[in-house]
């Protein structure tokens, strides 16, 4: 059986290849590193890293070895975490970002919810950027992100839709478009179309400014912006079109700009999402309490269609 500093020095000195760097993470000597490699290569029976004067790698055996230990070690690391934040129950701190005023009022009133049920857990809130629209997930400054959909990452798991907001063009106040009462996803192609810049999924940015009509014409790809208001300031500038959320439509009102509902397209749809490896009663808890505030009956006073949810979002 192999002692948990074998492992460990392995799976870190085959990700940095430098066994002062591998020492630094692992809080020990670098000689106690190099020790403890020697050692698990005896037990092994051959060497498992070439190591010259000025480099490290793996062999083909080490690459091997890494293939198969490095996956279930993980999953023995993320079953530990999730067993630790399990013991500790609901009650502590819980991070949950938001993407866009729309998901951010809808955040607002699940805490409300969520605090009524576990007044002992703090919500602390953070607004994501469209430009890093998962980042903030992964990098664990946020447990639970409610954004805009799709989201189909191996490593998120994705929630129920919490929200709909009615899909809208953007276009220049003098397009020929403009004079029009609705518009088609056919009509995406007779402008450019923003794109999104920054770490964004393609099929995500697919979905919101897609590469060609139900039809099949294309649709020429236009400069990339990383917010909503610089996507505005080009649109109002007449150098192309975007989709947006009615919400959007009813927040902000830049000069030059006009908005026309769809006639064919899906609402925009936002949902919960967090780490699979991440999931906690905590997490739990907080979404069955925003599924709950979504599903259950909306008051009589409720937002016309158009302007649905009528709150800034950021695509």
């Amino acid at each position: 059986m192999l002692e948990r500093l074998e492992i460990e020095s392995f799976l870190v000195l085959a990700e940095e290849l430098h066994f002062g760097r591998t020492a630094e993470r692992l809080h020990v000597s670098r000689a106690r590193v190099s020790q403890t490699i020697r050692s698990l290569e005896r037990r092994i029976g051959a060497p498992l890293f070439e190591r010259t004067s000025r480099t490290v790698r793996l062999t083909p055996l080490g690459r091997r070895l890494h293939e198969e230990v490095e996956p279930g070690y993980r999953r023995v690391e993320q079953g530990v975490a999730r067993a630790q934040a399990e013991a500790r129950g609901v009650a502590g701190v819980l991070p949950v970002g938001y993407l866009g005023s729309a998901a951010g009022e809808f955040v607002m009133d699940a805490i409300r919810a969520f605090g009524r049920l576990h007044p002992d857990t703090e919500v602390r809130i953070h607004e994501t950027q469209l430009s890093d629209l998962l980042g903030p997930l992964r990098t664990g400054r946020v447990d639970v992100l409610v954004t805009q959909f799709p989201v189909t990452e191996s490593d998120l798991t994705r929630g129920p839709v919490v929200l709909r907001v009615n899909r809208m063009l953007a276009v220049p106040a003098n397009h020929t478009l403009a004079k029009r009462h609705s518009v088609s996803l056919e009509d995406l192609a007779r402008d450019r179309v923003f794109g999104c810049s920054g770490d964004v999924p393609d099929y995500w940015q697919k979905h919101f400014a897609p590469t060609h009509t139900p039809s099949g014409q294309p649709v020429r790809r236009g400069r990339s912006a990383a917010t909503m208001q610089e996507t505005l300031a080009m649109v109002g500038a007449g150098q192309g079109i975007s989709p947006v959320g009615a919400d959007v439509a009813a927040h902000y009102a830049p000069r030059g700009v006009v908005y026309l509902p769809f006639s064919d397209a899906e609402p925009v749809e936002y949902g919960l999402v967090w780490r699979t490896a991440g999931e906690t009663a905590r997490v739990r808890a907080f979404v069955a309490a925003a599924t709950e505030l979504a599903t259950g009956p909306k008051p009589e006073t409720a937002v016309p269609p158009a302007a649905n949810l009528a709150t800034t979002a950021d695509r």
